[in-house]
């Protein structure tokens, strides 16, 4: 239970793929022009990541080494086709909003990520809370922005009027550029709280790889990955990945 919360915790604060990882940018970007669009996609696609991490964790010992990336994309792709269809079927308002997006989640990187880095290597109940954790993380990022660029371009919150007769909508906001400004806005403020929990002596230095296992499960300090708060880390994800298979690699839990 305290490691499926762990999960949880991890893909909310610790490692969440939007604004930690910075991963999945293209429907973060395309879709939040409202909170609802935001809400709908990262709901959509946190029940792809939980679903494809349980039954990907479940057949880890039967997939081929070698096909294990086109036997990921097979059982991801399942999914995304199922949940297409639901909302197809029982949500077409949503499912027109998302539109060519909603097939795309086949090769969101943050699935396909989770997929190879955890769910491949760990057992079924931790890898589906680590989907659920990082499906959540990324719908609480995508809610956050389409809120923003929703109010700030249009003067609503889920389609319901919140502003004043005398608010002029600032109209970018709800257009491509509106999605970089609100994205970095809120980037900015997470770390700034980082850097807040640094100065009070917090080790903020292991968080935010998205590497197989987090930082919080690596003893390598050097990992470009820690950049932002190591000045010495110049090898790259892969270089740490190599040092860890020559110490004799991570163990799985």
């Amino acid at each position: 239970m305290a490691k499926s919360l762990e999960r949880l915790y991890n893909g909310l604060i610790k490692e969440n793929p939007t604004f930690v990882l910075t991963l999945g940018m293209c429907p973060t970007l395309a879709v939040t022009t409202s909170a609802k669009n935001g809400l709908g996609m990262g709901l959509t696609t946190m029940v792809v990541l939980a679903l494809s991490n349980a039954f990907i964790s479940l057949l880890r010992k039967v997939i081929p080494d070698k096909v294990r990336i086109p036997a990921f994309i097979v059982i991801i792709a399942s999914f995304v086709t199922v949940m297409e269809l639901l909302l197809e079927g029982y949500l077409p308002s949503l499912y027109d909003a998302l539109g060519i997006y909603i097939p795309l989640i086949v090769v969101n990187c943050i699935i396909l990520g989770r997929a190879e880095s955890y769910a491949s290597k760990n057992p079924v109940i931790p890898s589906f809370f680590d989907g659920v954790g990082m499906g959540l993380g990324f719908t609480v990022a995508l809610t956050l922005i389409g809120l923003f660029r929703e109010v700030l371009g249009s003067g609503k919150i889920f389609g319901y009027t919140v502003m004043p007769e005398s608010f002029v909508p600032v109209s970018i906001f709800v257009m491509a550029p509106g999605a970089f400004f609100v994205l970095a806005v809120l980037t900015a403020v997470q770390n700034q709280i980082k850097l807040k929990a640094a100065a009070k002596g917090k080790d903020v230095s292991k968080i935010g790889s998205g590497c197989a296992g987090g930082c919080d499960k690596c003893d390598l300090t050097g990992c470009v990955s820690r950049q932002f708060y190591d000045p010495k880390a110049t090898g790259s994800v892969e270089e740490a990945a190599l040092k860890r298979e020559e110490k004799g690699g991570a163990k799985d839990e």
